[in-house]
Protein backbone atom coordinates (compact mmCIF):
# COMPACT_ATOMS: atom_id res chain seq x y z
CA UNK A 1 0.00 0.00 0.00
CA UNK A 2 1.43 3.49 -1.09
CA UNK A 3 2.06 6.94 1.27
CA UNK A 4 -1.04 8.15 -0.11
CA UNK A 5 -3.78 5.29 -0.02
CA UNK A 6 -2.66 4.75 3.34
CA UNK A 7 -3.10 8.26 4.25
CA UNK A 8 -6.42 8.26 2.56
CA UNK A 9 -7.31 5.07 4.82
CA UNK A 10 -5.94 6.85 8.24
CA UNK A 11 -8.27 9.95 6.91
CA UNK A 12 -11.49 7.81 6.35
CA UNK A 13 -11.95 5.64 9.17
CA UNK A 14 -12.47 8.73 11.96
CA UNK A 15 -14.71 10.41 9.28
CA UNK A 16 -16.89 7.21 9.78
CA UNK A 17 -16.72 7.02 13.47
CA UNK A 18 -18.03 10.74 13.66
CA UNK A 19 -20.40 9.61 10.92
CA UNK A 20 -21.49 6.99 12.69
CA UNK A 21 -21.32 8.82 16.50
CA UNK A 22 -23.74 11.55 14.86
CA UNK A 23 -25.81 8.87 13.19
CA UNK A 24 -26.68 7.41 16.99
CA UNK A 25 -27.07 10.84 18.45
CA UNK A 26 -29.55 12.22 16.12
CA UNK A 27 -31.05 9.18 15.82
CA UNK A 28 -31.51 8.89 19.78
CA UNK A 29 -32.74 12.86 20.16
CA UNK A 30 -35.53 12.86 17.49
CA UNK A 31 -36.71 9.45 18.97
CA UNK A 32 -37.10 11.23 22.42
CA UNK A 33 -38.92 13.70 20.09
CA UNK A 34 -41.40 11.91 19.04
CA UNK A 35 -41.92 9.67 22.32
CA UNK A 36 -42.33 12.97 24.57
CA UNK A 37 -45.20 13.20 21.73
CA UNK A 38 -46.93 9.58 22.27
CA UNK A 39 -48.55 10.39 25.99
CA UNK A 40 -51.48 12.26 24.48
CA UNK A 41 -52.56 9.51 21.79
CA UNK A 42 -52.17 7.13 24.75
CA UNK A 43 -53.94 8.78 27.49
CA UNK A 44 -56.96 10.22 25.50
CA UNK A 45 -59.43 7.12 26.39
CA UNK A 46 -59.00 7.60 29.85
CA UNK A 47 -58.91 11.92 30.08
CA UNK A 48 -62.25 11.60 27.70
CA UNK A 49 -65.43 9.64 28.66
CA UNK A 50 -65.80 6.67 26.07
CA UNK A 51 -67.89 7.34 22.92
CA UNK A 52 -71.19 6.34 22.52
CA UNK A 53 -70.99 4.03 20.36
CA UNK A 54 -68.68 1.75 22.61
CA UNK A 55 -71.29 0.74 25.35
CA UNK A 56 -68.87 1.45 27.94
CA UNK A 57 -68.77 3.53 30.90
CA UNK A 58 -65.78 5.96 32.09
CA UNK A 59 -65.73 9.18 34.06
CA UNK A 60 -62.61 10.41 32.44
CA UNK A 61 -61.01 13.84 33.50
CA UNK A 62 -62.86 17.38 33.39
CA UNK A 63 -62.44 19.21 31.21
CA UNK A 64 -62.13 16.30 28.50
CA UNK A 65 -65.28 14.07 29.85
CA UNK A 66 -68.66 14.42 28.51
CA UNK A 67 -70.29 14.35 24.97
CA UNK A 68 -67.75 17.00 24.31
CA UNK A 69 -64.83 15.92 25.17
CA UNK A 70 -63.07 14.05 22.16
CA UNK A 71 -64.19 17.93 20.36
CA UNK A 72 -61.37 19.15 23.38
CA UNK A 73 -59.19 16.35 23.00
CA UNK A 74 -59.11 17.35 19.19
CA UNK A 75 -58.23 21.17 20.17
CA UNK A 76 -55.43 19.66 22.44
CA UNK A 77 -53.68 18.68 18.91
CA UNK A 78 -55.00 21.31 17.44
CA UNK A 79 -52.96 23.62 20.29
CA UNK A 80 -49.69 21.83 20.12
CA UNK A 81 -49.44 21.03 16.12
CA UNK A 82 -50.69 24.85 14.67
CA UNK A 83 -47.94 26.19 16.85
CA UNK A 84 -45.28 23.48 16.05
CA UNK A 85 -46.10 24.20 11.99
CA UNK A 86 -45.59 28.06 13.09
CA UNK A 87 -42.89 27.07 15.20
CA UNK A 88 -41.01 25.19 12.52
CA UNK A 89 -41.07 27.96 10.15
CA UNK A 90 -38.99 30.16 12.35
CA UNK A 91 -36.88 27.47 13.44
CA UNK A 92 -35.69 26.68 10.07
CA UNK A 93 -34.69 30.39 9.95
CA UNK A 94 -33.09 30.57 13.22
CA UNK A 95 -31.09 27.28 12.90
CA UNK A 96 -29.25 28.35 9.46
CA UNK A 97 -27.75 30.80 12.30
CA UNK A 98 -26.73 29.75 15.28
CA UNK A 99 -24.77 26.32 16.68
CA UNK A 100 -26.74 23.54 16.23
CA UNK A 101 -25.77 21.63 18.86
CA UNK A 102 -26.95 24.34 21.51
CA UNK A 103 -30.18 24.97 19.80
CA UNK A 104 -30.73 21.39 19.35
CA UNK A 105 -29.82 21.18 22.93
CA UNK A 106 -32.48 23.73 24.12
CA UNK A 107 -35.13 22.74 22.39
CA UNK A 108 -35.24 19.02 24.02
CA UNK A 109 -34.41 20.32 27.33
CA UNK A 110 -37.29 23.02 27.07
CA UNK A 111 -39.64 19.58 25.86
CA UNK A 112 -38.74 17.81 28.45
CA UNK A 113 -39.88 20.44 31.33
CA UNK A 114 -43.28 21.09 28.83
CA UNK A 115 -43.98 17.35 29.03
CA UNK A 116 -43.58 17.06 32.16
CA UNK A 117 -45.33 20.05 33.36
CA UNK A 118 -48.55 18.31 31.16
CA UNK A 119 -48.24 15.31 33.25
CA UNK A 120 -47.88 17.13 36.94
CA UNK A 121 -51.80 18.42 36.30
CA UNK A 122 -52.50 15.39 37.40
CA UNK A 123 -51.02 15.31 40.82
CA UNK A 124 -51.75 19.40 41.11
CA UNK A 125 -55.61 18.45 40.17
CA UNK A 126 -55.75 20.68 36.94
CA UNK A 127 -58.97 21.12 35.64
CA UNK A 128 -58.27 24.36 33.09
CA UNK A 129 -58.64 23.85 29.68
CA UNK A 130 -56.65 26.97 29.28
CA UNK A 131 -53.52 25.50 31.25
CA UNK A 132 -53.58 22.27 29.16
CA UNK A 133 -53.61 24.39 25.94
CA UNK A 134 -51.34 26.93 27.27
CA UNK A 135 -48.74 24.09 27.95
CA UNK A 136 -49.36 22.33 24.47
CA UNK A 137 -48.78 25.71 22.75
CA UNK A 138 -45.35 25.97 24.41
CA UNK A 139 -44.75 22.21 23.72
CA UNK A 140 -45.36 22.79 19.95
CA UNK A 141 -43.21 26.08 19.72
CA UNK A 142 -39.94 24.24 21.37
CA UNK A 143 -40.65 20.46 19.74
CA UNK A 144 -40.18 22.68 16.75
CA UNK A 145 -36.60 23.51 16.63
CA UNK A 146 -35.42 19.58 16.59
CA UNK A 147 -36.74 18.39 12.93
CA UNK A 148 -34.29 21.53 11.29
CA UNK A 149 -31.41 21.10 13.55
CA UNK A 150 -30.94 16.78 12.87
CA UNK A 151 -31.93 16.85 9.31
CA UNK A 152 -29.24 19.77 8.94
CA UNK A 153 -26.50 18.09 11.25
CA UNK A 154 -27.31 14.94 9.55
CA UNK A 155 -27.28 16.49 5.87
CA UNK A 156 -23.79 18.17 7.17
CA UNK A 157 -22.56 15.18 7.72
CA UNK A 158 -23.35 12.71 4.84
CA UNK A 159 -24.01 15.13 1.94
CA UNK A 160 -24.52 13.83 -1.40
CA UNK A 161 -24.15 10.35 -0.44
CA UNK A 162 -25.27 8.05 -3.39
CA UNK A 163 -26.68 5.65 -0.81
CA UNK A 164 -28.62 8.61 0.73
CA UNK A 165 -32.31 7.77 0.40
CA UNK A 166 -31.42 4.23 2.16
CA UNK A 167 -29.19 6.06 4.77
CA UNK A 168 -31.81 8.36 5.96
CA UNK A 169 -34.74 5.80 5.03
CA UNK A 170 -33.04 3.98 8.16
CA UNK A 171 -32.30 6.98 10.10
CA UNK A 172 -36.13 8.24 9.89
CA UNK A 173 -37.17 5.50 11.32
CA UNK A 174 -36.17 7.23 14.46
CA UNK A 175 -40.04 8.62 14.55
CA UNK A 176 -41.23 5.48 14.53
CA UNK A 177 -38.62 3.88 17.11
CA UNK A 178 -39.71 6.85 19.30
CA UNK A 179 -43.79 6.47 18.55
CA UNK A 180 -42.94 2.42 19.96
CA UNK A 181 -41.07 3.56 23.06
CA UNK A 182 -43.11 6.18 23.77
CA UNK A 183 -46.34 4.14 23.46
CA UNK A 184 -44.67 1.18 25.55
CA UNK A 185 -43.72 3.68 28.22
CA UNK A 186 -46.71 5.47 28.47
CA UNK A 187 -48.89 2.31 28.38
CA UNK A 188 -46.94 0.58 30.73
CA UNK A 189 -47.35 3.27 33.92
CA UNK A 190 -50.92 4.38 32.64
CA UNK A 191 -52.32 1.95 35.74
CA UNK A 192 -50.38 4.30 38.56
CA UNK A 193 -52.04 7.34 36.75
CA UNK A 194 -52.18 9.50 34.00
CA UNK A 195 -49.40 11.81 35.29
CA UNK A 196 -46.81 9.33 35.14
CA UNK A 197 -47.25 8.88 31.44
CA UNK A 198 -46.14 12.26 30.64
CA UNK A 199 -43.30 12.30 33.72
CA UNK A 200 -41.05 9.66 31.84
CA UNK A 201 -41.04 10.43 28.46
CA UNK A 202 -40.08 14.14 29.60
CA UNK A 203 -37.01 13.07 31.96
CA UNK A 204 -36.20 11.21 28.69
CA UNK A 205 -35.88 13.46 26.22
CA UNK A 206 -33.76 15.98 28.53
CA UNK A 207 -31.44 13.02 29.23
CA UNK A 208 -30.87 12.59 25.67
CA UNK A 209 -30.57 16.66 25.27
CA UNK A 210 -28.08 16.93 28.06
CA UNK A 211 -26.03 13.94 25.71
CA UNK A 212 -26.47 16.11 22.98
CA UNK A 213 -25.22 19.39 24.21
CA UNK A 214 -21.99 17.41 25.48
CA UNK A 215 -21.48 15.30 22.68
CA UNK A 216 -22.67 16.54 19.29
CA UNK A 217 -20.64 18.01 17.13
CA UNK A 218 -23.00 19.44 14.47
CA UNK A 219 -20.46 20.12 11.45
CA UNK A 220 -17.44 18.08 10.19
CA UNK A 221 -15.49 21.70 9.98
CA UNK A 222 -15.71 22.08 13.71
CA UNK A 223 -13.10 19.60 13.89
CA UNK A 224 -11.47 20.00 11.10
CA UNK A 225 -12.59 17.74 8.34
CA UNK A 226 -13.63 19.17 4.59
CA UNK A 227 -17.83 19.09 4.22
CA UNK A 228 -18.65 15.29 4.22
CA UNK A 229 -19.49 15.67 0.37
CA UNK A 230 -16.11 16.57 -0.40
CA UNK A 231 -14.34 13.70 2.28
CA UNK A 232 -16.77 11.37 -0.10
CA UNK A 233 -14.74 12.65 -2.80
CA UNK A 234 -11.60 12.58 -1.50
CA UNK A 235 -11.66 8.72 -0.49
CA UNK A 236 -13.47 7.48 -3.35
CA UNK A 237 -12.60 9.03 -6.26
CA UNK A 238 -14.34 6.32 -8.40
CA UNK A 239 -17.74 7.24 -6.99
CA UNK A 240 -19.96 9.68 -8.56
CA UNK A 241 -23.66 10.47 -7.17
CA UNK A 242 -26.91 9.93 -8.26
CA UNK A 243 -27.87 13.57 -7.86
CA UNK A 244 -24.73 15.10 -9.74
CA UNK A 245 -24.27 13.96 -13.70
CA UNK A 246 -22.42 16.55 -15.58
CA UNK A 247 -23.99 16.23 -18.73
CA UNK A 248 -20.81 18.38 -20.58
CA UNK A 249 -23.56 21.33 -21.45
CA UNK A 250 -23.25 23.08 -18.08
CA UNK A 251 -26.39 21.00 -17.20
CA UNK A 252 -27.02 18.37 -14.34
CA UNK A 253 -29.48 15.99 -13.78
CA UNK A 254 -31.09 14.17 -10.55
CA UNK A 255 -33.87 14.63 -8.32
CA UNK A 256 -35.41 17.56 -10.27
CA UNK A 257 -34.40 17.06 -13.68
CA UNK A 258 -32.37 19.31 -15.94
CA UNK A 259 -31.61 22.80 -14.00
CA UNK A 260 -29.10 25.55 -14.64
CA UNK A 261 -26.93 26.52 -11.99
CA UNK A 262 -26.27 29.70 -10.42
CA UNK A 263 -23.51 30.66 -8.53
CA UNK A 264 -24.27 31.20 -4.93
CA UNK A 265 -22.24 31.71 -1.87
CA UNK A 266 -22.39 28.92 0.06
CA UNK A 267 -21.57 30.57 3.93
CA UNK A 268 -24.78 33.07 3.01
CA UNK A 269 -28.10 31.78 4.89
CA UNK A 270 -30.50 31.40 1.89
CA UNK A 271 -34.03 34.29 2.27
CA UNK A 272 -37.22 32.12 2.97
CA UNK A 273 -39.15 33.09 0.13
CA UNK A 274 -35.89 32.36 -2.07
CA UNK A 275 -36.12 28.70 -0.46
CA UNK A 276 -39.92 28.36 -1.16
CA UNK A 277 -38.92 29.33 -4.79
CA UNK A 278 -36.24 26.25 -5.58
CA UNK A 279 -37.42 24.31 -7.49
CA UNK A 280 -39.37 20.87 -6.03
CA UNK A 281 -39.59 22.03 -3.00
CA UNK A 282 -43.55 23.81 -3.44
CA UNK A 283 -44.97 20.55 -4.97
CA UNK A 284 -43.46 17.99 -2.14
CA UNK A 285 -44.36 20.63 0.40
CA UNK A 286 -47.68 20.41 -0.49
CA UNK A 287 -47.44 17.07 -0.89
CA UNK A 288 -46.48 16.66 2.60
CA UNK A 289 -49.43 18.40 4.08
CA UNK A 290 -51.59 16.05 3.04
CA UNK A 291 -49.40 12.40 3.88
CA UNK A 292 -48.62 14.19 7.41
CA UNK A 293 -52.44 14.69 7.54
CA UNK A 294 -52.87 11.17 7.22
CA UNK A 295 -49.66 9.82 9.43
CA UNK A 296 -50.68 12.22 12.79
CA UNK A 297 -54.38 11.11 12.91
CA UNK A 298 -52.77 7.72 13.38
CA UNK A 299 -49.81 8.83 15.37
CA UNK A 300 -52.59 11.03 17.71
CA UNK A 301 -55.99 8.60 16.99
CA UNK A 302 -55.05 4.87 16.79
CA UNK A 303 -54.84 4.30 20.21
CA UNK A 304 -58.37 5.99 20.79
CA UNK A 305 -59.93 3.90 18.00
CA UNK A 306 -58.18 0.68 18.92
CA UNK A 307 -59.91 1.47 22.70
CA UNK A 308 -63.35 2.23 21.13
CA UNK A 309 -63.27 -0.14 18.11
CA UNK A 310 -64.79 -3.64 18.46
CA UNK A 311 -61.81 -6.62 17.51
CA UNK A 312 -63.76 -9.84 17.09
CA UNK A 313 -66.52 -8.62 18.98
CA UNK A 314 -64.57 -7.78 22.18
CA UNK A 315 -62.95 -4.13 23.19
CA UNK A 316 -59.23 -4.26 24.20
CA UNK A 317 -58.15 -2.15 27.87
CA UNK A 318 -56.48 1.50 28.05
CA UNK A 319 -52.81 -0.40 28.09
CA UNK A 320 -53.61 -3.19 25.43
CA UNK A 321 -54.61 -0.32 22.94
CA UNK A 322 -51.62 1.76 23.01
CA UNK A 323 -49.28 -1.14 23.16
CA UNK A 324 -51.47 -2.76 19.82
CA UNK A 325 -51.07 0.41 17.81
CA UNK A 326 -47.31 0.49 18.01
CA UNK A 327 -48.07 -2.31 15.31
CA UNK A 328 -48.27 0.42 13.14
CA UNK A 329 -45.19 2.35 13.58
CA UNK A 330 -43.07 -1.27 13.39
CA UNK A 331 -44.88 -0.88 9.95
CA UNK A 332 -43.64 2.65 9.61
CA UNK A 333 -39.76 1.26 10.02
CA UNK A 334 -40.01 -0.78 7.41
CA UNK A 335 -41.86 1.29 5.47
CA UNK A 336 -39.51 4.19 5.47
CA UNK A 337 -36.62 2.24 4.75
CA UNK A 338 -37.56 0.13 1.86
CA UNK A 339 -39.16 3.66 -0.03
CA UNK A 340 -35.39 5.18 0.80
CA UNK A 341 -34.09 2.27 -0.61
CA UNK A 342 -36.44 2.08 -4.11
CA UNK A 343 -35.99 5.24 -4.38
CA UNK A 344 -32.00 4.96 -4.50
CA UNK A 345 -32.53 2.18 -6.94
CA UNK A 346 -34.51 3.98 -9.26
CA UNK A 347 -33.40 7.23 -8.68
CA UNK A 348 -36.82 8.37 -8.41
CA UNK A 349 -37.92 10.32 -5.76
CA UNK A 350 -41.22 11.48 -6.45
CA UNK A 351 -42.71 8.44 -8.52
CA UNK A 352 -41.86 6.44 -5.36
CA UNK A 353 -44.01 8.34 -2.75
CA UNK A 354 -46.91 8.26 -5.71
CA UNK A 355 -46.65 4.18 -5.81
CA UNK A 356 -46.75 4.02 -1.47
CA UNK A 357 -49.12 6.58 -1.27
CA UNK A 358 -51.73 4.46 -3.92
CA UNK A 359 -50.94 1.70 -2.68
CA UNK A 360 -51.81 3.04 0.83
CA UNK A 361 -55.28 3.66 -0.68
CA UNK A 362 -57.00 0.32 -0.55
CA UNK A 363 -54.82 -0.81 2.17
CA UNK A 364 -57.03 1.85 4.98
CA UNK A 365 -60.30 0.57 2.95
CA UNK A 366 -59.32 -2.76 3.78
CA UNK A 367 -58.33 -2.00 7.35
CA UNK A 368 -61.06 -0.12 8.39
CA UNK A 369 -63.72 -2.65 6.68
CA UNK A 370 -62.20 -5.77 7.91
CA UNK A 371 -59.87 -5.01 11.02
CA UNK A 372 -62.76 -5.70 13.66
CA UNK A 373 -62.90 -9.32 11.70
CA UNK A 374 -59.78 -10.55 13.96
CA UNK A 375 -57.29 -9.41 16.16
CA UNK A 376 -54.72 -11.40 13.55
CA UNK A 377 -56.27 -9.79 11.12
CA UNK A 378 -56.34 -6.87 12.66
CA UNK A 379 -52.62 -6.45 13.15
CA UNK A 380 -51.74 -7.54 9.33
CA UNK A 381 -54.17 -4.55 8.27
CA UNK A 382 -52.23 -1.84 10.93
CA UNK A 383 -48.92 -3.48 10.16
CA UNK A 384 -49.40 -2.72 6.43
CA UNK A 385 -51.25 0.76 7.05
CA UNK A 386 -48.28 1.58 8.75
CA UNK A 387 -46.04 0.81 6.08
CA UNK A 388 -47.56 2.08 3.16
CA UNK A 389 -48.75 5.87 4.87
CA UNK A 390 -45.08 6.54 6.36
CA UNK A 391 -43.26 5.00 3.13
CA UNK A 392 -43.82 8.57 1.18
CA UNK A 393 -44.33 10.43 4.57
CA UNK A 394 -40.40 9.28 5.59
CA UNK A 395 -38.85 9.76 2.31
CA UNK A 396 -39.76 13.47 1.86
CA UNK A 397 -38.91 14.70 5.12
CA UNK A 398 -35.56 12.86 4.60
CA UNK A 399 -33.62 12.34 1.57
CA UNK A 400 -36.26 14.79 -0.69
CA UNK A 401 -35.39 17.67 1.84
CA UNK A 402 -32.16 17.05 2.12
CA UNK A 403 -31.66 17.25 -1.47
CA UNK A 404 -33.45 19.99 -2.06
CA UNK A 405 -31.85 21.98 0.37
CA UNK A 406 -28.42 21.05 -1.24
CA UNK A 407 -29.56 20.98 -5.04
CA UNK A 408 -27.42 22.22 -7.36
CA UNK A 409 -28.79 25.53 -8.04
CA UNK A 410 -27.91 26.62 -4.87
CA UNK A 411 -24.11 25.12 -4.93
CA UNK A 412 -24.92 23.05 -1.85
CA UNK A 413 -24.93 25.87 0.50
CA UNK A 414 -24.77 24.39 3.78
CA UNK A 415 -27.06 27.58 5.26
CA UNK A 416 -29.87 26.19 3.28
CA UNK A 417 -30.56 23.18 4.27
CA UNK A 418 -32.39 23.80 7.79
CA UNK A 419 -34.51 26.71 6.02
CA UNK A 420 -35.65 24.45 3.55
CA UNK A 421 -36.32 21.04 5.71
CA UNK A 422 -38.43 23.34 7.94
CA UNK A 423 -40.13 24.84 4.81
CA UNK A 424 -41.38 21.37 3.44
CA UNK A 425 -41.70 20.16 6.86
CA UNK A 426 -43.36 22.98 8.36
CA UNK A 427 -45.78 23.06 5.88
CA UNK A 428 -46.24 19.06 6.39
CA UNK A 429 -47.08 20.15 9.67
CA UNK A 430 -50.25 22.29 9.04
CA UNK A 431 -51.61 18.96 7.65
CA UNK A 432 -50.63 17.23 10.83
CA UNK A 433 -52.37 19.82 13.01
CA UNK A 434 -55.60 19.60 10.58
CA UNK A 435 -55.90 16.14 10.79
CA UNK A 436 -56.26 15.76 14.36
CA UNK A 437 -58.74 18.14 14.38
CA UNK A 438 -60.92 17.35 12.32
CA UNK A 439 -60.82 13.48 13.60
CA UNK A 440 -61.86 15.12 16.97
CA UNK A 441 -65.05 16.44 15.25
CA UNK A 442 -65.81 13.71 12.40
CA UNK A 443 -65.11 10.99 14.21
CA UNK A 444 -68.24 11.79 16.65
CA UNK A 445 -70.03 11.24 13.45
CA UNK A 446 -68.87 8.26 12.54
CA UNK A 447 -65.34 6.55 12.00
CA UNK A 448 -65.89 5.87 8.15
CA UNK A 449 -66.16 9.38 7.36
CA UNK A 450 -62.77 9.46 9.09
CA UNK A 451 -61.01 6.93 7.04
CA UNK A 452 -63.08 9.15 4.04
CA UNK A 453 -61.09 11.43 4.71
CA UNK A 454 -57.39 9.78 4.98
CA UNK A 455 -57.97 8.54 1.68
CA UNK A 456 -59.34 11.76 -0.09
CA UNK A 457 -56.02 13.35 1.48
CA UNK A 458 -53.51 10.90 0.11
CA UNK A 459 -55.56 11.49 -2.81
CA UNK A 460 -54.43 15.22 -3.20
CA UNK A 461 -50.90 14.15 -2.21
CA UNK A 462 -50.57 11.71 -5.27
CA UNK A 463 -51.52 14.94 -7.87
CA UNK A 464 -49.13 17.38 -6.29
CA UNK A 465 -46.21 14.83 -7.55
CA UNK A 466 -47.51 13.63 -10.85
CA UNK A 467 -45.55 16.59 -12.81
CA UNK A 468 -42.46 15.28 -11.16
CA UNK A 469 -43.00 11.68 -11.44
CA UNK A 470 -44.11 12.75 -15.45
CA UNK A 471 -40.41 14.06 -15.56
CA UNK A 472 -38.99 11.14 -13.76
CA UNK A 473 -40.26 8.38 -16.14
CA UNK A 474 -39.28 10.21 -19.56
CA UNK A 475 -35.82 10.78 -18.15
CA UNK A 476 -35.62 7.07 -17.53
CA UNK A 477 -36.85 6.45 -20.96
CA UNK A 478 -34.46 8.93 -22.46
CA UNK A 479 -31.53 7.18 -20.87
CA UNK A 480 -33.03 3.86 -22.17
CA UNK A 481 -33.23 5.21 -25.53
CA UNK A 482 -29.29 6.69 -25.55
CA UNK A 483 -28.54 3.77 -24.36
CA UNK A 484 -29.83 1.48 -26.86
CA UNK A 485 -28.59 4.06 -29.27
CA UNK A 486 -25.24 3.64 -28.46
CA UNK A 487 -25.04 -0.19 -28.39
CA UNK A 488 -26.67 -0.28 -31.91
CA UNK A 489 -23.83 1.98 -33.09
CA UNK A 490 -21.56 -0.38 -31.42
Amino acid sequence: MDAASHGGLLRRQPLLFHQISVFLLTFSAYAAFHASRKPTSIVKSVLGSETPSSGAGGEGWPPFDGPSGPHRLGDLDLAFLSSYSAGMFLAGHVADRVDLRRFLAFGMLASGVSTAAFGAAYWWGVHSLGFFLAIQVFSGIVQSIGWPCVIAVIGNWFGKSPRRGLIMGVWNSNTSVGNILGSIIASSVLEFGWGWSFLLPGFLIAAVGVLVWVFLVSDPRDIGFETASKEVEMNEPGVETTEDVDLGNGEETGLLGSEQTDEVDSTTAIGFLEAWRLPGVAPFAFCLFFSKLVAYTFLYWLPFYIRNTDVAGKHVSHKTAGILSTIFDVGGVLGGVSAGFMSDRLNARASTCIFFLFVSIPTLIAYRSYGSMSMQLNISLMFLSGYFVNGPYSLITTAVSAELGSQDMIQGNSRALATVTAIIDGTGSVGAALGPLLTGYISTRGWNNVFLMLICSTSFAITFLIHIAKAEVSSKMSERMSSGTSIGQL
